[in-house]
């Protein structure tokens, strides 16, 4: 048996029990691992309380969590003996658990020298921003807006698009975070719960930004799109408050390219191992710093679901195994 933490119905974060379930045996082209360290990302939050099933089936009880990093403990048939004892990195399912179960074309060998927490963090939010950075097409010296800077993603957004020479526009809420922000590498940090905030980014660009990332969706990503300059470009991809949806009509209008990039789905396996290996290359590298602002013990699963949908986490929360 081992310990891991389930939903036995959709609820609140009161639904996540730690208990004790079957040791998971690898499969053909499977591997065990071993986790040290879960991710805990936003999406976890709206599957346990029962949002998007049509999109992401679960079948009650289920084990949250899309992926850690650890040791490889056991291979399934067809998988080379050598990845016994490595330290992994990877995406599946069940991942608030000691142990896990992932392909073995899908783990990727984490980086001398990078720990189970730097790994686990970009697992998700890592193969996000590198996704979203090369798609942006980023230019040398454009004015770029990226809205829920120091969330998981965010915060390594603004570090990417640094590192792409551009010049970033932070938006977030409260100092502590327009702080961060800054840290990152922001050269200009506006607080969006302010009312006004677009036009003092309006102010700071001269006229509107190139590019904006919307981290946040819903009424608030439709408020970064007003932010953009004629001829810019509006990408989405958050959904702690819904999708953004952006009439048609207005974006053609303003001549704004919008791209929705959880429009297409979930990205294939071969493009997420490809995005992760580069993501921890990064990290390894110091290109990219992830921002780890909460840990919990496994056990208290509950209180990182909490923290985040109170929107108190700074950059990044994992489960410590």
């Amino acid at each position: 048996m081992v310990r891991a933490v389930r939903v036995h119905e959709f609820g609140g974060p009161e639904v996540l029990v730690a208990e004790e379930i079957a040791e998971p045996v690898a499969g053909p082209g499977q591997v065990v691992v071993g986790l040290n360290v879960a991710d805990v990302i936003f999406l976890d939050t709206l599957l346990r309380s029962g949002w998007g099933s049509e999109f992401f089936p679960h079948q009650l009880p289920y084990v949250p969590g899309g992926g850690g990093a650890g040791q490889v403990l056991s291979v399934g048939e067809g998988v080379d003996p050598a990845w016994l004892g490595r330290h992994v990195a990877g995406r599946g399912s069940g991942g608030y658990a000691e142990r896990m179960v992932l392909p073995a074309a899908e783990i990727v060998a984490v980086p001398d020298g990078l720990g189970s927490a730097e790994a686990t963090a970009v697992v998700h939010d890592g193969v996000t921003a590198v996704s979203l950075a090369r798609q942006a097409k980023i230019g040398q010296g454009e004015w770029v807006l990226i809205a829920a800077a120091t969330g998981g993603a965010g915060s390594l957004l603004v570090q990417l698009v640094r590192d792409a020479g551009a010049r970033v526009v932070a938006a977030a809420r409260g100092e502590r975070k327009l702080a961060l922000a800054r840290d990152l590498g922001a050269e200009v940090a506006v607080d969006y719960s302010l009312d006004g905030w677009q036009d003092q980014v309006r102010n700071a660009v001269g006229g509107g930004v190139d590019l904006a990332f919307d981290g946040a969706g819903g009424p608030l990503g439709k408020a970064v799109f007003e932010t953009v300059a004629s001829g810019g470009r509006f990408v989405t991809y958050g959904t702690s408050d819904g999708f953004t949806d952006i009439d048609p009509a207005v974006a053609k209008q303003r001549q704004v390219d919008v791209h929705n990039a959880l429009g297409a789905g979930p990205l294939d396996p071969a493009t997420v191992h490809e995005l992760l290996t580069e993501a921890l290359a990064l990290t390894a590298q110091d290109r990219i710093r992830p921002v780890i602002g909460a840990t919990y013990p496994l056990a208290q699963a509950e209180k990182a679901h909490r923290s985040l949908e109170e929107r108190t986490t700074l950059g990044k929360s994992l489960l410590v195994i």
